[in-house]
């Protein structure tokens, strides 16, 4: 899978820090094929747009990390802004396509990746999921935060890329719990839990790795652990980084 590169810029109307990383997509069609996907017709090409570093946030299913963005989202409906992932599976009762994630079918998620359209991608209980740099500009183009909902596997292609975000880990008390949880919902059977579970512990032992993330928090109290949650978000030390578009 190809990645964006990140080279320095020299246009002096951005600030320092964004200088230092931005991706270059004036080689777009020799890395990405000849396509026209990341150039919005109102927007020059191999123009920069500044926006804010993006923010990893991983946990297991189940951990809370779905509540924290939630009402994170309720109470800053204008800083931040969810990039949608793609995935193959089913939509769920309530979910709605372009919103929870872009519902796509194998063929397409496929050929997106044969295009380079993916910062990462990964595969869980036979359904694919992925984030895209368009879903990433999306964001900046609103002049947002950009959030990324992603798992561990997720988080390590990530960091072999230069995106550069700030890694959020959000966890369970412990696995009895994260099991007491998937089952209280009521929306995945034994094959998937079991599943989940394995992956969770996976999770919680890749988190315990020096530098994995930033900020790891426990989800053992709503109120208390989303505090710390918002509080690291806002923290105001999210860097500005140029987007060559």
């Amino acid at each position: 899978m190809s990645k964006a590169k990140i080279s320095p810029h020299q246009d002096t109307a951005l600030p320092d820090e964004a200088k230092r990383f931005i991706i270059d997509l004036s080689r777009q069609e020799e890395i990405f094929g000849p396509h026209q996907f990341f150039c919005a017709p109102s927007v020059p090409p191999n123009a920069a747009i500044a926006i804010s570093r993006p923010i990893v946030v991983s946990g297991p299913s189940g951990a809370g990390k779905s509540t924290f963005l939630r009402r994170l989202f309720a109470e800053y409906p204008n800083k931040f802004g969810f990039s949608v992932s793609h995935t193959t599976r089913s939509p769920r009762a309530g979910e709605t396509d372009r919103v929870e994630y872009n519902f796509v079918t194998r063929e397409q998620f496929m050929d997106g990746v044969a295009r380079g359209e993916f910062i990462e991608h990964a595969e869980f209980s036979g359904n694919l999921y992925g984030t895209t740099i368009q879903a990433v500009r999306n964001v900046g183009d609103l002049g947002r935060i950009c959030i990324l909902d992603i798992d561990m596997q997720g988080v390590k292609l990530v960091k072999a890329t230069d995106l550069n975000p700030y890694y959020v880990s959000v966890q369970p008390p412990s696995i009895e719990e994260l099991e007491a949880r998937l089952r209280g919902r009521g929306t995945e059977g034994e094959a998937d839990i079991q599943g989940r579970l394995a992956a969770a512990q996976a999770e919680l032992d890749y988190a315990k790795e020096e530098g994995a993330y930033d900020k790891t928090i426990v989800n053992d109290d709503l109120e208390t652990s989303y505090a710390m949650f918002r509080a690291y978000i806002n923290s105001g030390k999210h860097a500005l980084i140029a987007l060559r578009v």
